[in-house]
């Protein structure tokens, strides 16, 4: 009987790929997906507040044709067109990082519950900047510009909700029923408060009230615009207090923080409108204020999301 020696190893080039590196590659894209979703999310923040200063300093038309400023790509040489036309460039540099955002989430098994609001923002951005095109050729019409008002903060809490479940959800799964009635009421709620508060400006009827909470006897029609987008702050401030209220108790750490961030910027952003009223603020403090709300729409939508996290049973992740 013939006795096998032992077999010999394999030729390297035969041999399989360890199988770290596929954990590696998907590491490697976890991250860049948090990267890049805190990124585009901070840049959307950045361009709805430019979009505020382009609106309150009149610079909608500083540019009257698309995509060029005068057939120029820069720079512009006049203050409005300057505004416009770096609103554009910010636009494109927002729609990359919201592409970059959705591919990177797209690779990485840890955060893949991030391509569901990064594709969603893809898709915003798009219309956005088809909507900023369509305003700009439509000489800035009212329904145009409060379309494009709607679409830019759908926008951006959709890069908020990217950011928010990359940061604070690898390993957990969310639907848009976890978010429950209370969290949807302060999301609408908010939502249309803050669309109001823009109409009243690009209706110029932030100076028809020169009082708070009602407007003095004899103010001028346009202070209807005041009382309606007061109305609905109170509404959005008790849709805030219900919410915090119902998750208070089963909240984690982080949630009752941004709950209390979030209250906090309501606070600040009601105080900022008031005196705004009172005093028949400026363009500098009306647009100040604009970036109040925004980030005010930041919290409230970050700390929606975490309830919903909080609420929703861990996923189990293939590693």
């Amino acid at each position: 009987m013939v006795e096998s020696g032992p077999s010999p190893s394999p030729s390297p080039l035969l041999r399989p790929a360890p199988a770290a590196q596929p954990r590696e590659d998907a590491d490697r894209a976890s991250t860049a997906a948090l990267a890049l979703a805190l990124v585009t999310a901070v840049a959307t923040y950045a361009l709805v507040v430019l979009g505020s200063t382009v609106r309150v300093t009149n610079s909608g038309m500083g540019c009257p044709s698309w995509p060029l400023c005068y057939g120029r790509l820069g720079p512009i040489d006049r203050f409005h067109a300057l505004l416009e036309q770096s609103h554009r460039y910010l636009v494109v540099v927002v729609t990359l990082c919201a592409l970059a955002t959705a591919l990177a989430a797209w690779r990485a098994r840890r955060r893949h519950a991030v391509l569901a609001p990064a594709g969603v923002a893809v898709g915003l951005v798009v219309v956005q900047a088809g909507l900023g095109a369509l305003t700009v050729l439509a000489k800035n019409a009212p329904w145009t510009v409060a379309v494009h008002l709607v679409v830019g903060l759908l926008f951006l809490g959709a890069t908020t909700v990217s950011a928010a479940v990359a940061l604070w959800g690898p390993g957990r799964s969310a639907s848009l029923r976890a978010l429950g009635r209370s969290g949807w009421a302060v999301l609408l709620a908010t939502l249309a408060t803050v669309v109001g508060g823009s109409l009243v400006v690009a209706n110029g009827a932030g100076r028809a009230c020169a009082g708070w909470p009602l407007c003095p006897a004899g103010a001028p029609g346009l202070a209807d615009w005041q009382l309606v987008h007061r109305s609905l702050a109170v509404l959005a401030a008790v849709a805030l207090g219900a919410f915090v209220v119902a998750h208070w108790a089963r909240g984690s750490l982080h949630w009752r923080a941004s709950a209390v961030v979030a209250v906090g910027l309501f606070a600040v952003v009601a105080g900022m409108g008031a005196l705004s009223a009172l005093t028949r603020a400026a363009a500098t403090w009306q647009d100040t204020h604009l970036a109040a709300v925004g980030l005010l729409w930041v919290g409230v939508v970050a700390s929606a999301v975490l309830s919903a996290l909080t609420d929703a049973p861990r996923a189990v992740v293939d590693d």
